[in-house]
């Protein structure tokens, strides 16, 4: 009845379509992030993790033999085990930011702020927190992983796929771990506007709730 399509009103609002992009900005931070610790340079797991290898010159450490064979693989594990805490905290950060718009999508769907006017102001400060941390931690995401990139492991792991003819094992961002960061930096701005929209929409509600009053 009308209920419900006032509920489905507020999906056509300015704030909800925010909403909605931050969804997605949240769903493609998430990906970029598994992508960034399952796939760097042509590699895609470890057997002991439940993983395969699989390079696009012919299958695992083709190109190896004996000694080598096995220091590629030692090296593979620790390289991975270096990127393992940053991409799992990426991708716990990408999730959290995943789950928060659906609930205020959810809220408005249900008319919350309508009744209570006052969560408009609690949803714009979470948004200019969540805003301001997204700065550093976007900071520490790309300062970690260029830390693991500049290591010791990541270059002699470089040299040695090099010396066998492997390309792109470079120490180096790749395109998933740039793609978060400027979804970040998106996904920070969406929500400073989100912010601005949650103090237009507390004015437009309280002045409505005054009307009755007035007459």
């Amino acid at each position: 009845g009308s209920l419900e399509r006032r509920r489905c009103l507020y999906l056509r609002t300015g704030r909800a379509c925010c909403q909605m992009v931050e969804v997605l900005l949240a769903a493609l931070i998430l990906v970029c992030s598994s992508v960034s610790c399952g796939s760097a340079g042509g590699y895609t797991g470890l057997p002991a993790l439940g993983g395969v290898y699989y390079y696009q010159y012919g299958g695992a450490y083709s190109g190896f033999s004996g000694a080598d064979g096995e220091r590629a693989q030692q090296l593979d594990q620790r390289f991975y085990l270096l990127k393992l805490p940053i991409a799992r905290a990426a991708m716990a950060v990408g999730g959290c930011l995943l789950v928060f718009p659906c609930v205020l999508i959810l809220v408005g769907v249900l008319r919350v702020p309508w009744h209570f006017p006052a969560w408009l102001l609690i949803e714009c400060t979470l948004y200019i927190v969540i805003a301001v941390g997204t700065v550093p931690a976007l900071y520490y995401f790309l300062h970690s992983l260029l830390s693991v990139y500049n290591s010791s492991v990541c270059k002699e792991r470089e040299q040695l796929y090099q010396s066998k003819g492997y390309q792109g094992f470079w120490c180096s961002l790749h395109g998933a771990e740039i793609a978060a960061g400027l979804l970040g930096c998106m996904a920070a701005m969406a929500y400073l506007l989100s912010a601005g929209l949650a103090v237009r929409d507390y004015r437009t509600v309280h002045e409505q709730k005054q009307k009755p009053l007035q007459l």
